[in-house]
């Protein structure tokens, strides 16, 4: 790869849209959240570093509060940071120190080959889970852990159903329930990514219903990269006694089983997601974050 001098700042307006997708598509790492597609929907407004002819790039999501532009992670953008192949820790560090000085404040997640022990940044370990589709539903269902079986099983019991093409307005009605902090903005964005997605065949929702038709648990499922997103997921409280989720998770594995899907749970560092990610069988893929200050002394309040 190139060295990181050749390492150039280029506003979203400058971006070579199909070179950049392309970079991403290519990449060892490559992720739906750095796609432009992604990007321009989903962040308020964002750039770029782009390495040599766009051998690797690094989105860099912006806003700018009293005059102040700082980096921040975009509403359901779990992994972000750099995008190429053979990244090693001399091109993690020279696209950090290739960050315009503008941004004096920085928080935000890199992504599963960007971690690196970078002596002039405070890089930190950041958790989460993956499963592979590709064994058959059998051997799938053998990994889960008594607990989640038990579910499933409890789930059919009171008569749920699992069902495909919920509405996504529905979806989000649900995740409000939950999603305090995101604002009607973020969910319009999202709605607008999903339609355009959905109409690719790259996003796919699934519910569990009671007897009674309501809906108890929901997700929307993004599809790229031979990876498939547990993106946005919206449950019912009257579900959570009756195993809605393992239901519905299970269903979507077995639709998948013996495909080359790597289903990814976007989490997490929280004890009992974690738990629960990790009893259907899924592994711990270990990611990089950052959360770095640089704001004037009289500053250093408007971010803690």
């Amino acid at each position: 790869m190139t060295s990181g001098s050749d390492i150039r700042y280029l506003s979203r307006k400058d971006i070579d849209t199909e070179r950049w997708d392309d970079c991403i598509a290519s990449a060892s790492n490559g992720l739906i959240y750095a796609t432009t597609n992604y990007l321009d929907h989903m962040c308020d407004d964002w750039d770029g570093l782009v390495l040599g002819d766009y051998a690797a790039v690094m989105p860099l999501p912006w806003r700018k509060k009293w005059g102040i532009y700082y980096l921040y992670q975009p509403f359901l953008t779990a992994q972000l940071g750099v995008f190429g192949n053979d990244l090693s820790e001399f091109i993690i560090s020279g696209f950090l120190n290739a960050v315009p000085k503008k941004f004096r404040y920085w928080e935000f997640s890199l992504n599963h080959q960007n971690l690196f022990a970078i002596n002039s940044f405070p890089l930190h370990q950041r958790s989460n889970y993956v499963l592979s589709l590709l064994p058959a539903y059998e051997m799938l269902f053998k990994n889960y852990r008594e607990n989640i079986k038990r579910n499933i099983k409890k789930c059919s019991h009171y008569g749920c159903t699992t069902a495909t093409g919920i509405k996504i307005e529905d979806i989000i009605s649900l995740t409000k329930l939950q999603a305090k902090e995101a604002t009607k903005q973020d969910f319009e964005n999202f709605k607008n990514l999903f339609q355009l997605l959905a109409e690719k065949g790259a996003a796919k929702t699934y519910g569990v219903l009671a007897k009674t038709g309501e809906l108890l648990a929901s997700c929307v499922f993004f599809f790229s990269h031979n990876r498939a997103y547990y993106i946005l997921v919206g449950n019912h409280p009257n579900g959570r006694t009756l195993g809605a989720s393992h239901a519905l998770i299970d269903a979507f594995i077995k639709d998948h089983a013996g495909q080359n899907l790597l289903l990814d749970f976007e989490g997490s560092d929280i004890r009992n997601l974690a738990f629960f990610y990790s009893s259907f069988g899924a592994t711990e893929e270990k990611y990089a974050a950052i959360k770095l200050n640089r704001l004037p002394w009289w500053g250093k309040w408007l971010k803690k």
